[in-house]
């Protein structure tokens, strides 16, 4: 099993000098099995580039998305195989508070963009009944969802593939004032014993106490619940749009000082590999085109 990220920042693009080693792309985790089966995790900025990659295969595509907060669906309109005729595309809305499950679709729609959603010659399909189900299963996964803790809602996943547990809980805040949908003790569970966890921690304690009940967790937090839960391999992602790869190496030091051999723990980096069939699973290559 292979874990690409194409895309890791949170809330808005982040184009520039500061952002060169973490890279800049919305959220889009790429997961490929020996097999040859994949599925798409998230709809950011990311999944353009590796549209570049998979409009030359041919085969279905699943996307699992978490919510439809904008920087989770706003590269679908530039995905390539979109514009594939008969190409099979299905995806899988988070469990969102609102009645508007299709928004990756809608968002192609009256004067946000050319191309309207009618328009498109491939065969997508948004399961949303998926969505409300604890456990399913696309072709080669085996899946399990827990509700994030986020403003409007949204699901967390874990994968379970060619023995592999991999956890994807982004966006979610671990200590929300506010109702919480999953307490500390079900994550911990639902994250147990996971190969990878990738969880977002866009916020530092200074960004607290203004930005409480905004739906992200903060770097202390995600590595405490990782080390409790024992999850070998601890990458974080969503990283704020004014974090800087010198403050986000800075918080990646510190955490790897401070769980020195309890615990793997990356700041995620856009257009990276791991390869969890090798034993050193914390080995990090770039994608290939």
């Amino acid at each position: 099993m292979k874990v690409e990220f194409y895309g890791v920042r949170g809330s808005t693009p982040t184009p520039g000098k500061n952002t060169l080693i973490f890279g800049g792309n919305t959220s889009c985790v790429y997961i490929c099995l020996e097999t040859g089966e994949d599925v798409v995790l998230d709809s950011g900025t990311g999944i353009i580039a590796l549209g570049d990659r998979l409009e030359k295969t041919s085969g279905p595509i699943n996307i699992l998305l978490t919510h439809n907060h904008w920087d989770h669906i706003q590269g679908f309109p530039y995905f390539k195989p979109i514009f594939q005729a008969e190409r099979d595309i299905v995806i899988v809305p988070g469990e969102v508070d609102c009645d508007d499950k299709d928004a990756i679709l809608t968002q192609m729609s009256g004067s946000t963009h050319p191309v309207k959603f009618q328009q498109l010659p491939a065969n997508i399909k948004v399961d949303a009944e998926k969505s409300q189900l604890s456990h399913f299963e696309i072709p080669g996964f085996k899946v399990s969802t827990q509700r994030l803790n986020h403003p409007d809602g949204g699901t967390a996943y874990c994968l379970m593939a060619e023995g592999k547990k991999v956890a994807y809980v982004t966006d979610n805040e671990l200590n929300a004032p506010n109702v919480k949908h999953t307490s500390w003790q079900q994550w911990l569970e639902f994250i147990a014993d996971a190969d990878m966890l990738i969880h977002d921690a866009q916020y530092i304690e200074a960004d607290l106490p203004l930005k409480l009940g905004w739906g992200h967790s903060t770097f202390s937090e995600v590595a405490r619940l990782a080390c409790e839960a024992k999850v070998k391999n601890l990458y974080i992602i969503s990283h704020d749009p004014a974090r800087t790869d010198e403050e986000l190496l800075f918080e990646e030091q510190k955490l790897q000082v401070e769980y020195n051999n309890k615990l793997n723990i990356f700041c995620a980096r856009e257009g990276t590999v791991v390869d969890l069939a090798k034993k050193n699973t914390a080995q990090q290559v770039k994608v290939t085109p």
